[in-house]
């Protein structure tokens, strides 16, 4: 999901910065106002940095990652999630890839703005309370896995058309397709982690760092 340097103009870089700057802003005091979510944030933020590290493959017109997003999610909860994103960019350029930087606002809404949708579409009654909760089952974490990666898709293509050049549509659908094992993949990843944190769940620091006590799973 990664937009190399030079692709975009710098105004339109300036104008990324400035649109996740904003986005962030928008849920910036659940932030302050709740302590503990920025101790998630951090816990988000390095889950989402290893699960980046662990697997990145150039692939046609950008590059494919382990992004971890719905065991993040999940286990972290939604505002975590989105400033975890931001935050595990923002670490991953300054100690690993210094060039990506510059397009740390591109990168962070081509995560954000997908996060963001399914969220507000279906994600936040997997947290409602009473009979609109939504039970987080293996199918689905699909669902959720599915339209989250066809988001971040959507905005890789997004950027590729705002670009200085000409991106094949080639390139991108051999992109798009990649993620593909991804979708199938993370699931099952999601599911296993969310299973073995619900046999520790009245752990003290499980029940107060993440919000899988939150969650009916089945």
């Amino acid at each position: 999901m990664h937009i190399e340097p030079g692709i975009l103009s710098a105004a339109k870089v300036v104008a990324a910065n400035a649109a996740a700057l904003a986005t962030l802003a928008t849920y910036s005091p659940k932030l302050v106002r709740h302590p503990v979510i920025l101790v998630k944030t951090v816990l988000a933020a390095a889950f989402f940095s290893v699960f980046m590290e662990i697997f990145h493959l150039p692939v046609g017109a950008s590059e494919l990652h382990f992004v971890g997003a719905s065991a993040v999610y999940f286990i972290f909860g939604f505002v975590p999630t989105l400033f975890g994103f931001a935050l595990g960019l923002l670490l991953q350029g300054a100690l690993f890839e210094p060039q990506d930087l510059i397009h740390l606002g591109v990168n962070s809404l081509s995560l954000m703005v997908p996060l963001i949708a399914v969220h507000e579409t279906f994600g936040k009654r997997f947290f409602a309370r009473g009979e609109s909760k939504l039970p987080v089952s293996w199918a689905q974490i699909l669902k959720f896995d599915a339209a989250y990666y066809a988001g971040v898709v959507s905005m890789v293509g997004f950027w590729l058309l705002m670009g200085n050049e000409a991106t094949p549509v080639y390139d991108w659908a051999i992109f798009a397709a990649s993620y593909l094992p991804l979708v199938l993949c993370e699931p099952i990843f999601t599911y296993v982690a969310l299973k073995l944190l619900g046999r520790i769940e009245n752990n003290s620091a499980v029940r107060r760092f993440t919000v899988v006590g939150e969650l009916a799973t089945r």
